[in-house]
């Protein structure tokens, strides 16, 4: 069931921090319950839904304006402030309702022009349904329970069964002007009603207050989930942890899955160095319930449990069978080849509706994946867009199991799925900017809790890339995750271990898919002359700066392998590796065994589309230059602390960011493989050519 999470004393917070305009008062519960409906998923996910209150204002000329504040495209009613409620003059909105027609681009264009600041965000594309409803406060939501009712064959008469005449339902349309009028006819012949359901679509609630609005909303809801209940006799699963069996099936799946789009999407847009997706695997027991379902190929046909959600998941799922895994590699590229002809049939026959040209094909690779005995798989541009379509496949997945277990599931029409797929107010949703230049980019860094990892997961990130930390603390790996922020993430394991690099690499694969870059920093300094260096000391450091390059290496390598689209391994080398200090020998000559396996490694992997090059740097304030040994090092050359990290051809001290940013020069250089760069301010004894 869903809570009431309403609290009077937090209700009060957000009145007494908004001042003594009444109006803002208002507008403050708005946004409190607001946010109480975007932090239940079972009620709205990503952006989801809107709400809307009808206030006054005054005017320039103090004259007072009734207006209605309305959600703002761009905001999530999860974190919702009241800026992303912009308020409308809702008289010339009211006054619309007399046309018999009106475009979505006249839409837009009035709504704009009736903003009281014009600095707001566009109004809700449901801004015209919420002013034509007379309630103060009016709620919109896609709930779980709602659009496996809204999905029924019999809707009207199982909504009056439910409710009685506490709701009405609407007919399916489009949002706008037209769902807008036919709602509001439809209220105006019921008056008395406390919500709508608008069919294959979602569901509205209204009242004089707030509260009264939101306590309507988790009502009704509950309503309807207590009679799903009762209908089917059961109670499905719901979200959990994945099986630890699931995602270790999804290491040997997702990457050769991965790189097969990867190639399908190359292939359409012409660019053979098209960016492959991140993938987001859902597999608690929810899914794999799910997943054992006789009837899956049949609901992998159907559509979306609210069209809302067609532009993050696509119309379909690529549905991957038992036998089509048994198949192998052929068997999957032969499966996603026939979703790509599949979906571009299903855009070919739908824009023919159309005026030549008016439509253009979308990337026609799949968004989700339901693969048995696996999971459901998300699949976009990266993390946080692949767990968008992840989160509402699961919601999908509830929606369809209450339906079909209580009547049938029976979301919208292929023609109108396409329509909304393809509106162009729903596409701006997704953004048309270019892409940041590594989206789509997974890359792992060793080290990465420390400076020059930190730094050089910062620039990749920076740049759109989806990180994958690996360092020995647990608290240095939690504090480079916090600075990062979210869809990222990492482990915390001794790089040294036996079976450290294939540990890691799977958890990068369960997180992201696959991998990208594999920046391989990690390292420790050992010191003493070698003719009184334990040995136990050297093959420490042997471990470490060069054992753990190669395990890495090497386990980045096999997952190359399984995408078949290249990749790339960049390694933090050393000056030492070509230009040793006294006391050094025990990290130098590892490093430079290091410098050779670059080369080596560039050698082999070279045909198969691998680049491997590397950084040599030098005095870099680091876990290897503390501030002790600056200030002892500087002490016995008889020099300042910054004169000594200075010390450079350039006279400038090279700190770690500079080595980040060069790591991303080499990602960024296609046709670079190995080749060392020096990230030293200058240093001929340590130069290369």
């Amino acid at each position: 069931m869903v809570l009431n999470r309403w609290r009077d004393e937090d209700a009060k917070k957000f009145v007494d921090a908004a001042g003594s305009d009444p109006a803002d008062q208002e507008l403050a519960l708005r946004v409190y319950t607001s946010r109480l409906i975007g932090q239940d998923h079972d009620l709205v996910l990503h952006g989801g839904g809107n709400t809307s209150c009808k206030l006054v204002r005054k005017d320039l000329f103090g004259n007072d304006v009734e207006v209605l504040h309305v959600k703002g495209s761009g905001w999530d009613l999860e974190t919702i402030e009241a800026a992303g409620l912009p308020a409308v003059a809702i008289e010339p909105l009211k006054e619309l309702r007399s046309l018999d027609v009106l475009s979505d681009e006249d839409m837009v264009n009035a709504q704009r022009r009736n903003l009281l600041d014009s600095t707001s965000p566009n109004p809700s594309v449901e801004t015209l349904l919420h002013a034509y409803l007379p309630h103060t406060y009016v709620d919109h939501t896609h709930a779980t329970a709602m659009l496996a009712l809204a999905d029924l064959p019999e809707v009207e008469a199982v909504v009056e069964e439910i409710f009685g005449d506490r709701i009405v339902v609407v007919p399916f349309i489009m949002p706008g002007f037209e769902l807008a009028k036919a709602a509001a006819d439809i209220f105006d012949q019921n008056p008395n009603v406390e919500g709508l359901l608008l069919k294959q679509h979602g569901h509205f609630a209204f009242g004089k207050s707030a509260k009264q609005s939101y306590d309507l909303i988790i009502e009704h809801t509950n309503m309807v989930e207590k009679w799903l209940e009762n209908k089917s006799g059961k109670l499905p699963k719901r979200s959990s942890p994945p099986s630890p069996d699931m995602l270790q099936k999804a290491t040997e799946i997702l990457p050769m899955l991965r790189g097969i789009i990867g190639d399908a999407s190359a292939k359409f847009s012409g660019n053979r160095d098209q960016a492959m997706p991140v993938m987001d695997i859902r597999a608690g027991e929810n899914v794999q319930e799910f997943l054992e379902r006789s009837d899956l190929a049949s609901l992998a046909t159907r559509g979306v449990a609210t069209p809302d959600h067609v532009i993050r998941t696509k119309n379909h799922p690529l549905y991957i069978t038992r036998d089509i895994l048994a198949g192998g590699r052929e068997a999957l590229i032969n499966a996603v080849d026939d979703f790509v002809a599949n979906y571009t049939a299903y855009f070919e026959r739908n824009a023919a509706r159309f005026a030549p040209g008016e439509k253009t094909l979308l990337m026609p690779t799949p968004n989700l994946a339901w693969i048995e005995g696996v999971g459901a798989v998300g699949i976009s541009a990266n993390a946080k867009a692949a767990s968008t379509a992840s989160d509402l496949a699961e919601q999908g997945i509830l929606a369809m199991t209450n339906g079909e277990d209580c009547g049938g599931f029976y979301p919208v029409s292929e023609e109108k799925l396409f329509d909304m797929e393809y509106w162009s107010l729903e596409q701006a949703k997704l953004g048309k900017g270019a892409p940041p230049k590594f989206q789509g980019k997974i890359v792992m860094i060793t080290g990465g809790g420390g400076a020059i990892g930190l730094a050089t997961a910062k620039a990749f990130a920076a740049l759109g890339a989806n990180i994958f930390l690996v360092d020995l603390e647990q608290s240095a790996l939690d504090a480079g995750l916090k600075a990062l922020g979210s869809f990222h993430a990492g482990m915390a394991l001794d790089i040294t271990d036996k079976g450290a690099a294939e540990k890691a690499t799977q958890a990068c694969v369960k997180q992201f898919g696959g991998l990208d870059i594999l920046v391989s920093n990690a390292g420790a300094a050992w010191t003493g002359e070698m003719a009184a260096l334990d040995d136990a000391d050297l093959r420490k450091s042997f471990e470490l700066n060069f054992f753990a390059h190669q395990t890495f290496a090497k386990a980045a390598a096999h997952i190359f392998e399984q995408q078949g689209r290249g990749g790339q391994i960049l390694f933090n080398v050393s000056k030492q590796a070509v230009n040793p200090g006294k006391g050094f020998g025990a990290y130098g000559i590892p490093k430079a065994a290091t410098f050779f396996l670059l080369k080596q490694l560039a050698l082999e992997l070279g045909p198969k589309g691998v680049q491997v090059n590397g950084i040599n740097a030098d005095r870099i304030r680091s876990g290897l230059l503390d501030d002790d040994f600056i200030a002892e090092r500087s002490k016995a050359r008889g020099i300042d602390e910054d004169t000594y990290m200075a010390g450079n051809l350039l006279r400038r001290e090279v700190e770690a960011h500079h080595v980040g940013d060069a790591f991303v020069m080499l990602a960024s250089s296609p046709r670079t493989t190995a080749h060392v760069m020096t990230v030293d301010g200058g240093n001929i004894e340590a130069s290369l050519r």
